[in-house]
């Protein structure tokens, strides 16, 4: 057997974003010794594309504001299928993990008078977002990952870990290869962290780079976790639309917050005609009044229509286009350049400046942006236990966008990196307590390791299989025309059938080559994840038959009042994945009151 590397951690993380980089460090505080491992490089993490700003309520630019209201704004945004016990430890701890970033070294942008700056975000009822320009989560990355290695965390780049195991029920460690050399090696844990992010490359137009593809998922859900609300994608409405080359390319929302307008191709600020009900008391309704709110009036709290929550945004561009009103690619028009000067354009939107002008030859200081909808995220993920984030299976956590039930339906803009922090946190400390507990390291047995072993390298022995290259295109046009930003029921039902069908056909790959640095391999390894996290989704889509936040199904497009009492849960019964609908749970009747009525 092919495995002479083994290591042995108190707890290991998986993943080395926000979440999996403050797990390590709350397990390391805890007096743990903790492993690390990332998939590509340190640093390499996709918390770099959460561009905008960091979700908190410091009221430094509303001293109004508090956690009271940024409970209540999540809450509404997730279309009430939170879990409210982890939306009030969101709400609460926030800025406590904000200024802990500030006294680590991270350099949020100032006030005059030194506080950090916030900027207004969509969903949120004020400014609340703590920023460095549009380069937040590079600083937050930078930011934790010196912390990390300070603190003495064992970091293992480049390492694809792709199977986890149970012994009596418990966590007991995990299987990964080398990407460098195809070489296998064993961690073995008393506790593991999860935080190995979301599922956005099954889809061609997606904002998420290339490790994004449902490892955490799928290997959870093969041990005994469950998966919640998985048809709960989110489209982010402002991505490149062109060239082709870079479509999808995420276009941070601090663009609208900044003062960005969309318009269609008649010149015509369409939002307007998108306010739902929900919202009408909250938003703008004339362009005076948008424009009031974007130059700091104050007195005016109705947020411009531009910075409603992305569900809302994504599907009124999508309604647009099919209207005939799109753009000659197919998008909306983003204009930041008619509201604000140029110098102000470059010291706010540095980022977005050069990219723009650097990948498509605009200068968005004075043309306006073609941007539309780009997959971005998935609230699903997951089941946590709100308080630990332990999963069903003793001893295995999982934080960050791997998880469920912070943001239900819909995810407000800027809540992804204060959820990394404060369930990375509270995920670390909990698996260095767990991990404590324990006595030694549970035995795996070699025969296991072996079969695992022979299962991952089978396709090298076959000849004239399937491409691996294919059914990964094959499946991104199955979830971009069946499972994409409205859904029916029967192309919902003919990409489940497409997808077991892609799974058998990866069944028979075959691969050319030596294991180092085999894209080929790569890449079948990662559809097993894949493959798996898109039937689940597509599955949780069929049976929710009503439209809430990021899912529409045109066959139900309105939100049925009984499905807000429960949550669609995958679990596997038998070897079979099935569907079942667990209540949600009903906050207290003062929170209730909070959310229905304001603070």
């Amino acid at each position: 057997m092919d495995l002479r590397e083994r290591h042995e951690h108190d707890v290991l993380v998986i993943g080395a974003g926000g979440a999996g980089l403050r797990a390590a460090i709350a397990a390391k505080e805890a007096g743990a010794s903790v492993g690390l491992v990332c998939k590509s490089l340190l640093g390499k993490a996709h918390t770099v594309m959460a561009e905008g700003g960091v979700a908190s309520a410091l009221g430094n630019v509303r001293p109004e504001d508090n956690w009271k209201v940024h409970f209540r704004d999540t809450m509404r945004g997730g279309k009430g299928l939170n879990d409210w016990r982890m939306a009030r430890i969101h709400a609460q701890e926030a800025p406590d993990r904000v200024r802990e970033l500030e006294a680590w070294g991270a350099l949020f942008d100032r006030m005059e008078d030194g506080r950090m700056n916030q900027r207004p975000f969509g969903g949120h009822t004020y400014a609340r977002l703590a920023h460095v320009g549009d380069r937040t989560g590079l600083e937050m990355i930078r930011t934790l990952q010196d912390h990390a290695v300070h603190e003495g965390v064992d970091v293992f780049m480049e390492c694809t870990v792709f199977r986890l195991f149970t012994v009596d029920g418990r966590i007991a460690g995990a299987l990964a290869y080398w990407r460098p050399t195809g070489e296998f090696v064993l961690f073995r844990a008393k506790s593991i962290v999860l935080a190995t992010g979301g599922i956005g490359k099954g889809w061609k137009v997606t904002s998420n780079s290339w490790e994004y593809t449902g490892d955490g998922m799928a290997m959870a859900y093969d041990v005994g976790a469950e998966l919640l609300g998985m048809e709960f994608v989110q489209f982010h409405p402002t991505g490149m639309v062109w060239p082709p080359s870079v479509a999808g390319t995420l276009v941070t929302e601090g663009v609208r917050g900044e003062g960005g307008i969309l318009t269609n191709s008649e010149g015509e600020r369409f939002m307007f005609r998108y306010i739902p009900d929900l919202y009408k008391e909250d938003t703008a309704d004339t362009e005076d009044e948008a424009d009031r709110w974007a130059a700091g009036d104050r007195v005016n709290n109705r947020r411009p229509p531009e910075l409603l929550t992305r569900d809302v945004v994504a599907k009124a561009i999508v309604a647009e286009v099919e209207a005939g009103r799109g753009t000659p690619h197919g998008g909306a028009y983003l204009d930041i350049a008619a509201k604000r000067d140029p110098e102000y354009i470059k010291a706010k939107l540095p980022s977005m400046y050069h990219q723009f002008k650097e990948l498509a030859g605009v200068d968005i200081t004075v043309d306006a942006m073609e941007v539309g909808p780009t997959l971005h995220y998935v609230m699903g993920g997951v089941k946590v236990e709100p308080e630990t984030a332990e999963t069903a299976v003793p001893g295995l956590y999982a934080a960050g966008e791997v998880a469920a039930g912070l943001h239900g339906a819909n995810r407000l803009g800027g809540n992804s990196l204060s959820d990394l922090v404060v369930f990375g946190q509270r995920s670390g400390a909990a698996a260095a307590e767990s991990a404590a507990a324990e006595e030694g390291y549970r035995e795996i047995q070699e025969d296991l390791l072996e079969k695992t072993i022979e299962e991952v390298i089978a396709p090298f022995g076959r000849q004239g299989g399937h491409n691996p290259f294919e059914i990964q295109e094959e499946l991104k046009n199955v979830l971009g025309a069946k499972v994409g930003i409205v859904r029916t029921a029967d192309p919902l039902q003919e990409a489940i059938g497409d997808i077991r069908a892609l799974r058998n056909a990866l069944k028979a790959c075959s691969i050319d080559g030596g294991r180092a640095y085999n894209p080929g391999w790569n890449t079948w390894i990662d559809l097993r994840s894949l493959l798996q996290v898109a039937e689940a989704v597509a599955m949780s889509a069929l049976d929710r038959q009503e439209s809430r936040g990021a899912h529409t199904r045109l066959d139900f497009p309105d939100s049925d009042p009984e499905l807000v009492k429960h949550n669609t849960v995958v679990r596997d019964e038998g070897g079979r994945m099935t569907i079942v609908m667990d209540p949600v749970p009903s906050p207290p009747e003062e929170l209730r009151t909070l959310i229905d009525e304001g603070v």
